[in-house]
């Protein structure tokens, strides 16, 4: 299980154009794609859409492209327009994504996610407000009977054989997504999606043995990760997203969060990818630029697990002094990579680094210190 070692310490040994080796994979650098849900998928099947919006991150200069939050089941989606792939057609949808990824020289990656009582819901430029039935939607699930707000759908609370079944759906997923090409596999646990559910007591009040008792709230995702190592083996690395804090009071906490990850990594994890928030409306975030980034230093000094840092990260400097200055492995961009693809490219020339640039943009670039 991979760990931070001293030369990625913020000693002058890593940089944010230092490669990294997670298990079986090199990254060529630290600069990471976000899994951002694009809400343009039919049933749940990958479209030309998706092509052009993650392999022009790839062509961009991303060493790690991660696709939005697939849900394993059809449920599973935060809206009907969702990614999902809980069948093999919808491996097979996103299979040559995978591989325009990896011939870009970046690692494909794809983050499985289950919205629980989040589901139904509509896109964000339509309203975020629940959809009915007649409309395409569905009855959300979740570990307890408890919107998430005043006039969102109430969800069914999930039976002890249902919750048991879980770990399952995930290692499917998980498999045809490496069928499918991905070589990187990250759980999405947080934003108050299902998994994040079960861990704050704000959305679990169940009496079970996923319930109650911190070991029991944080049985689920451990087993969801033990079930997604042994389904893809090995060498691939598998990252966990997690909501740090769910910014209200008696919810999930920052101390929980460095509590929860050397058990994550004992279970398989490599990686954990540090957000926050999402669980409840009566959240107080305190935003800033990289606001998030002190959730991932914590954990990464207090177990040793290599961290993503994410939230706010907007400039060349201030991404490579998170790597150097030892605050996290990782720099995941979202709104900023929206805005400019090529953004990693401009970064590696602004810090005085090799460029990642494809040989068709040469011409723009100059050919000197182009390299894959």
């Amino acid at each position: 299980m991979p760990r931070v070692t001293d030369a990625d310490a913020s000693d002058g040994g890593a940089h944010l154009f230092t490669p990294l080796r997670v298990r079986g994979v090199e990254l060529r650098s630290r600069v990471v794609v976000s899994p951002m849900c694009q809400y343009s998928s039919h049933d749940g099947l990958a479209n030309e859409w998706h092509l052009v919006h993650l392999g022009s991150r790839a062509v961009g200069g991303a060493a790690l492209v991660i696709a939005e939050a697939s849900a394993v089941v059809p449920e599973g989606r935060i809206s009907p327009w969702d990614l999902g792939i809980w069948s093999d057609a919808h491996a097979e949808a996103l299979r040559p994504v995978a591989a325009f990824i990896a011939a870009q020289g970046a690692v494909p990656g794809i983050q499985l996610a289950h919205a629980g009582r989040k589901g139904s819901t509509g896109r964000p430029w339509e309203g975020r407000g629940p959809i009915a039935h007649e409309h395409g939607g569905w009855e959300p699930v979740a570990p307890s009977a408890l919107p998430y707000d005043d006039g969102w759908l109430r969800p069914n609370a999930l039976s002890a054989e249902e919750v048991e079944a879980i770990p399952a759906w995930f290692a499917a997923a998980a498999e045809r997504a490496r069928a499918a090409g991905f070589r990187w596999i990250e759980l999405h646990a947080a934003h108050g999606y299902l998994l994040h559910e079960f861990l704050s007591p704000l959305s679990n009040d169940r009496d079970d043995a996923w319930g109650g008792a911190w070991e029991n709230r944080t049985r689920l995702v451990l087993d969801v990760v033990r079930a997604l190592r042994e389904a893809i083996g090995e060498g691939v690395p598998l990252a966990v997203r997690l909501s740090a804090t769910d910014w209200a009071d008696g919810g999930w906490s920052d101390a929980d969060t460095v509590r929860l990850a050397p058990l994550l990594g004992g279970a398989g994890a490599d990686v954990v990818d540090c957000s926050s928030g999402g669980l409840t409306p009566a959240q107080r975030v305190e935003v800033g630029p990289g606001f998030q980034v002190p959730f991932a230093e914590a954990v990464r000094r207090e177990s040793g697990m290599l961290t993503a840092a994410v939230g706010l990260i907007t400039e060349p400097a201030q991404a490579d002094a998170i790597v150097r200055e030892g605050r996290a492995d990782l720099v995941l961009l979202a709104r900023e990579l929206l805005r400019d693809p090529y953004w990693p490219l401009d970064a590696a020339r602004a810090l005085g680094h090799d460029a990642p640039v494809p040989d068709q943009y040469l011409r723009a670039f100059g050919r000197a210190g182009a390299r894959r």
